[in-house]
C-alpha cells in the first residue's frame, strides 16, 4: 500500500510517503505550516502522482490543535476527491516509535504541553523489539511531572526541554507514522477522525437579544 502521512501536531511538521513499508520521501519543516507545499515536495521526492496514494495517515495529537485540524482537513479532502482510505494514529505513540528508532530503551514518559500548567502524559516501555503503553494517556499537573523528574524518570517529547532541561527532545515524524499505519487496518471515514483532546469541550451560549438591542 502507498501511504501519505501527515504529522502536524508539533512545532516540527512533516509529510512522508511510504510504499510497501519502504520510505520513498519525507519533508520536515518548522515555522509556518506550508501544508500543500510540503505535500507537493514529498510527492516529487517519492516520484509519485497524487493518484498513486492509496491511504492517508494523520497524527491525531495531542498537540497543536490547529496543525492537527489542518492535517485532518487535507485527509478528508483527499478521501472525498480520491476515495483514499484514512487512518489516524496517536502522536504520543509516534514519539515512542521514533524514540525506539533512535535507540532509546527502558521506561519513558512522553510529555506534550496541555496548557494551563498541565501536560498530556503517557508512559511507555521501549526495547529493541518494540514498545508498549504502560500508562495510558491522561492530563496531569506540573507538580506530578516534577515529582517524576525528581525521581529521575526519563522525560521526552517535542518541547520537553522548555520545562525540563534534562529531558530529551523527540518529535513525532511522518515517516514513522506512515510505517505504523502500514501495519494497521482500522481505517475510518473522514468525519470519524477527531483530534485527541481529553478535555471536555464546553460552549457558552450567548443570550438572546431583542431586535435593535445593542450588545454590551
Amino acid at each position: 500500500m502507498t501511504i501519505l502521512a501527515l504529522e502536524f501536531s508539533s512545532p516540527q511538521r512533516s509529510a512522508a510517503v511510504v510504499q510497501a513499508g519502504r520510505l520513498l520521501g519525507e519533508v520536515i519543516e518548522t515555522g509556518p505550516t506550508r501544508a500543500f507545499g510540503m505535500i507537493e515536495a514529498v510527492l516529487r521526492e517519492a516520484k509519485l502522482e497524487r493518484e498513486r496514494i492509496e491511504s492517508v495517515a494523520v497524527g491525531l495529537g495531542p498537540g497543536s490543535y490547529t496543525g492537527i485540524r489542518v492535517a485532518l482537513a487535507l485527509a478528508q479532502g483527499w478521501q472525498l476527491a480520491r476515495g483514499s482510505q484514512l487512518l489516524g494514529v496517536s502522536s504520543m505513540d509516534c514519539v515512542a516509535a521514533q524514540a525506539q528508532a533512535e535507540g532509546v530503551s527502558g521506561r519513558v514518559n512522553v510529555l506534550v504541553d496541555a496548557q494551563r500548567n498541565e501536560f498530556y502524559l503517557a508512559a511507555y516501555a521501549i526495547s529493541a523489539d518494540g514498545w508498549n503503553v504502560i500508562e495510558p494517556l491522561r492530563i496531569v499537573t506540573l507538580p506530578e511531572i516534577q515529582s517524576r523528574v525528581e525521581a529521575r524518570e526519563t522525560m521526552m517529547g517535542p518541547e520537553v526541554t522548555r520545562w525540563f532541561p534534562g529531558g530529551r527532545t523527540i518529535f513525532p515524524r511522518a515517516a514513522r507514522l506512515a510505517q505504523m499505519a502500514g501495519r494497521r487496518q482500522n481505517f475510518a471515514t473522514g468525519e470519524k477522525l477527531e483530534p485527541i483532546y481529553l478535555r471536555e469541550t464546553n460552549f457558552a451560549k450567548a443570550p438572546l437579544r431583542k431586535p435593535g438591542e445593542l450588545q454590551r
